[in-house]
């Protein structure tokens, strides 16, 4: 099952790569992000953490490329460790949501009913509200911590996931290959993993990379907002807090963290809408 899941969207994956100049720009930066986490203890030139009082709030010199902070941290370095909490938050927030909301919704879309009923109305009240609301009342229920911003935007994303979920398997469920299944005694559990899932893995991955974009803003306010990552963790997030005093001082400070956390949504938002369009038979624009 693991396998017929994951094989389209590899292929998918590969299939970007020959697209738009843009949407491979946006694969290269998502890559990029990835092996500076894996390698951000070799790359990095400086530690994340050291301290300078002599050299705080310096622009960009040789020595230090993006500069240093208020406490004559190296921007740069702080930048790559960052990385390491940035696909944190995203890895596991996205997990959190999509598996959480796709059983939520397949479960109520396949079987409906009253429990059909009653978590659509749940899931439509969630909706209502902004989701940083609503991570927001889980933070500040929870306490601050990185864990907990991830548990808050995993939670808060798993609407979007259950609403799209429950409604490709309203549509699934009536399809000949389903009720086939049904009829040879299939079932309820194998159908709806064994059979549906693997047909509606496309729109839950596209649905995934929009998630990371959110995940990464919302991680980003809320650390912003001292609730999130604490320090010294390297956060953009907080180093954007961090920087907010020294403006007008040191621009640079806030700059450097602004424009990771700009081109990195803005690369995840692409690649969404590329798959988007690869895996809507309606949309054929990026492989010809």
């Amino acid at each position: 099952m693991t396998s017929k899941i994951l094989a389209p969207a590899l292929k998918s994956l590969k299939a970007l790569y020959k697209g738009p100049l843009a949407t491979s720009i946006a694969m290269t930066v998502i890559l990029g992000i990835l092996v500076l986490a894996l390698l951000a203890d070799y790359v990095a030139p400086y530690s994340y953490s050291e301290i300078n009082l002599w050299r705080r709030l310096e622009p960009p010199t040789p020595d230090h490329l993006l500069g240093t902070d208020h406490l004559g941290r190296d921007i740069l370095s702080r930048l790559i460790h960052g990385t390491r909490p940035l696909l944190y938050v995203v890895v596991v927030a996205v997990l959190i949501a999509a598996s959480t909301g796709t059983l939520i919704g397949l479960l109520s879309g396949y079987f409906g009913g009253a429990v059909d009923l009653i978590v659509s109305r749940i899931i439509d009240a969630l909706m209502s509200f902004p989701a940083i609301l609503i991570a927001l009342a889980v933070v500040t229920v929870l306490g601050p911590g990185l864990e907990k911003v991830v548990i808050a935007i995993g939670i808060a994303e798993a609407t979007t996931f259950a609403r799209l979920s429950r409604g490709l398997i309203l549509v699934e469920k009536e399809q000949l290959y389903v009720l086939s299944a049904r009829a040879v005694g299939a079932s309820s559990f194998r159908v709806i993993f064994r059979h549906v899932l693997p047909n509606i893995a496309g729109p839950l991955l596209v649905q995934s990379t929009f998630a990371a974009s959110s995940a990464i803003l919302w991680e980003a306010a809320l650390s912003f907002l001292g609730l999130g990552a604490q320090p010294p963790t390297p956060s953009w997030g907080l180093m954007l807090y961090e920087a907010k005093d020294y403006m007008t001082l040191a621009p640079h400070a806030m700059i450097s963290p602004g424009l990771a956390i700009f081109i990195t949504v803005l690369s995840f938002n692409i690649v969404g809408e590329a798959l988007r369009d690869l895996m809507d038979p309606r949309f054929k624009r990026i492989v010809k």
